[in-house]
């Protein structure tokens, strides 16, 4: 099982990212441009996993979640990493928020338990809008960037529970299934 840790927006905000962004996907329609059904703030990625490992994460994320009340999450600005010169990653971000950065360290520390390695680079929220494949010319990423600074966007999306997420290769790319939501204390 290819696992990963999760806060999922609601469908509504999802689908106001891809009206908001549809004009970058004609920009540079190239790129392998995320499906809106699997918009998502990844909080920590664990890879192939046995499903041994499911039932203690489940109990282990339900008690890292009851620790934390619910929020709203604010997304907005568009960017790339590491720059859209030399784009990887096509991303919306995510405000920078208290709760969601001591929810995110409480979720390493909680995985640490469990053998997963700390992730040492600094937390960079931000949602996957596409990533971009050698097929991309300078061009269109030029043509790409132009068309972000006239993306104008903002949303807020309550974040109510860590979802432990599967992701399944396909043909027709990656599906994502979510197998245990674990509420934030008050949801």
């Amino acid at each position: 099982m290819r696992l990963f840790l999760a806060i999922n927006l609601e469908p509504s905000v999802r689908r106001a990212i891809v009206d908001a962004t549809a004009p970058l996907r004609t920009a540079a329609p190239s790129l392998r441009w995320v499906d809106d059904s699997r918009l998502h703030l990844t909080l920590k990625f664990l890879g192939e996993q046995d499903e041994a490992t499911l039932p203690p994460l489940r109990e282990t994320m339900t008690s890292v979640a009851r620790r934390h009340r619910g929020f709203v999450m604010r997304v907005g600005e568009v960017g790339a990493f590491p720059n859209f010169r030399r784009a990887r990653v096509v991303w919306i971000g995510v405000e920078r928020d208290p709760r969601l950065e001591l929810l995110h360290h409480d979720v390493e520390v909680a995985c640490e338990t469990h053998g997963f390695e700390v992730d040492g680079r600094a937390f960079r929220p931000h949602i996957t809008l596409a990533r971009v494949n050698d097929r991309a010319s300078v061009d269109e990423m030029r043509t790409l960037w132009r068309a972000s600074k006239r993306v104008d966007f903002e949303a807020e999306s309550e974040v109510r529970s860590i979802d432990i997420m599967q992701s399944a290769t396909t043909p027709d790319g990656s599906r994502y299934e979510r197998l245990h939501a674990a509420a934030l204390g008050g949801h």
